[in-house]
């Protein structure tokens, strides 16, 4: 299987992102949070983005760790939602807390969040 983040998977249309806070919907694994929405006019399956909130890190140097550590957890396990859904998806990719949780956690409750996305799909 392919592991990397290629340049044409990432968010970065403004408009796509204004449509993400105004229309997305939500699912919540604490301290994660994924918002999405279906993105009908990209030729990705996937476009991905990560936020880490000011409000929790006011360091910049502690908010890029965070975004590090989101996309490496979304890039090694994209699989589970490649081979799950069938459209366009715009999705974003928040942490919301104070807590400064390990890697492994975070890997842990990103699997948890992108099965709990999924079924939210199928339902």
């Amino acid at each position: 299987m392919n592991f990397n983040y290629p340049k044409n998977e990432k968010l970065k249309s403004k408009n796509t992102i204004d449509l993400l806070f105004s229309e997305g919907k939500s699912v919540s694994k604490y301290p994660l949070r994924l918002v999405y929405v279906e993105n009908p006019s990209e030729n990705e399956i996937l476009k991905f983005g990560v936020s880490v909130s000011k409000k929790y890190f006011k360091k910049a140097v502690d908010r890029n760790y965070f975004k590090r550590i989101l996309r490496e957890c979304y890039r090694l396990n994209k699989t589970i939602l490649l081979e799950n859904i069938e459209k366009n998806y715009a999705i974003m990719f928040f942490y919301q807390t104070k807590e400064r949780l390990t890697y492994q956690e975070i890997n842990e409750k990103t699997v948890l969040l992108f099965e709990k996305f999924i079924s939210e799909l199928k339902k």
